[in-house]
């Protein structure tokens, strides 16, 4: 089982129960959210705005990717009223993250937080 990101869709589909899911997310903008397959690492952290975790999938020198909880911090940013348009510009605004929904996080933890991650254009 996979998880598979589309940034031309701004989506992610994943296996849950036994039904195939797609959800909106956020993605990088100022910092381009990587393509590639990626190993997920269940991380713990104590970064604000994290809920405590983050799914990561990818990281340089300077820089951690991950999979996370919608990061809500900036609300001037509206990440959340982002998450929900139907305008495919709107999703594009972390920092190389993927940003979704809690309750779509703790699907992925439960579920899929050992598969492997495909990020296609």
């Amino acid at each position: 089982m996979s998880i598979i990101v589309s940034l031309a869709l701004a989506t992610i589909c994943f296996t849950y129960n036994g039904t195939e899911e797609c959800h909106p997310v956020l993605l990088g903008r100022s910092i381009p959210t990587p393509v590639g397959e990626f190993t997920l690492k269940h991380l713990r952290t104590k970064s604000p705005g994290y809920g405590g975790d983050i799914l990561q999938f990818y990281e340089t020198k300077n820089t951690i990717y991950a999979i996370h909880r919608v990061w809500l911090l900036r609300p001037d940013q509206k990440r959340l009223e982002r998450l929900k348009s139907d305008k495919i510009e709107d999703h594009f605004i972390s920092a190389g993250c993927i940003n979704v929904e809690p309750e779509v996080y703790d699907k992925l933890v439960d579920c899929c937080s050992k598969e492997k991650l495909l990020i296609v254009e």
